[in-house]
């Protein structure tokens, strides 16, 4: 579709977690090369604020949001606070942009922004923007925010995230060795999580310096792979910023992990990966390409531990929290490794 006319000031929200955030990456870099002189202002939450203060991109400002129930946090009962929306009024968008998910929550929000257009996604309980594109729960993510940008002129010819690493983020980093592989044994589903003891031995088969890597919350999860590997690694849990795990990553040869956000931290900064995947999480979050990014794919399509289907996405969760992913062998992990480190 059409550019809108007159747009100076563009509002886009997407305010979750950093995998979101850079699958989200291309589609905002859309809007932006579609409206070169406005400003763009994210609509996110505090880590971003934090992460892209300074950083070069698309964003020039981020409006970190309290938490607000299906725009700013999946918990219930957290309302708009009184007066956000009239601030946020006052910054007078021409162009409101939802990147956000199917738009129950959100895109009421966005239209309350008050902005000349909106435009978004839109599930059958939602209500509409001015330009909208269906949602649809199984449809890569970065492609669908893709979408969302063509809605209103976008376009780009990046189709996977890229991320600048600044000074400030190389400054948390001390001497590292050369030829390092990094290790991400954590994810916040534990249904992603593949064993801790497998990625120990996959790290042990490579033969290089390793470093284990992970939030404050995944320490024990970190602990245990460093355990169990033969030659003690270096460990990271928690310890460094977004910005510096993302230089951490690009001092990496080769970053093996889950579906997880640093995953998408380490290929955005140009590091190879390798990586764990549910089928369901690899047709919306899994690399677009084959030559630098390896997903092995586990095809357990329902619990373990109860037999609930999976595949269907408006279907309940079982209250089970395993593992869905240990019909992925170590071997062949470690051979796309291998082949990864040539």
């Amino acid at each position: 579709m059409s550019t809108v006319a007159g747009v100076r000031r563009i509002a886009v929200l997407r305010a979750n977690a950093l995998g979101d955030f850079l699958l989200a990456l291309p589609g905002v870099e859309a809007i932006r090369n579609a409206y070169p002189d406005a400003e763009l202002t994210l609509l996110a939450l505090p880590w971003h604020a934090d992460f892209l203060a300074g950083r070069p991109g698309p964003v020039d400002e981020v409006i970190a949001l309290p938490p607000i129930t299906g725009v700013s946090t999946s918990e219930d009962g957290h309302r708009a606070p009184a007066g956000l929306l009239e601030r946020l009024r006052e910054s007078r968008f021409d162009l409101a942009v939802q990147i956000h998910g199917g738009g129950r929550y959100s895109n009421p929000f966005v239209r309350a922004l008050g902005a000349g257009t909106t435009a978004g996604l839109r599930a059958p309980d939602a209500p509409p923007l001015d330009r909208w594109v269906r949602y649809i729960h199984f449809q890569h993510e970065t492609m669908r925010y893709l979408e969302v940008a063509a809605l209103v002129g976008g376009h780009t010819s990046l189709t996977e995230p890229r991320l600048t690493v600044t000074a400030r983020d190389r400054a948390e980093l001390g001497e590292l060795p050369e030829g390092l592989v990094a290790i991400h044994p954590g994810a916040n589903d534990p249904r992603r999580r593949w064993p801790p003891e497998r990625f120990a031995a996959v790290a042990d088969r490579l033969g290089r310096p390793v470093v284990v890597t992970g939030s404050r919350a995944e320490r024990d999860l970190v602990a245990r792979v460093a355990g169990a590997m033969r030659r003690p690694p270096a460990a990271v849990a928690g310890e460094l910023s977004v910005g510096g795990l993302a230089a951490l990553y690009e001092r990496c040869d080769l970053l093996v992990a889950n579906d997880t956000g640093p995953r998408h931290l380490a290929a955005a900064v140009g590091t190879a990966t390798v990586a764990v995947y549910w089928c369901g999480n690899l047709i919306n979050a899994g690399p677009l390409s084959r030559h630098r990014h390896r997903p092995l794919v586990s095809w357990t399509p329902a619990c373990p531990v109860c037999g609930a289907g999976g595949l269907d996405p408006h279907a309940g969760r079982c209250a089970h929290e395993v593992s869905w992913v240990t019909d992925v062998p170590v071997d062949a992990v470690a051979a796309e490794a291998g082949d990864l480190l040539k």
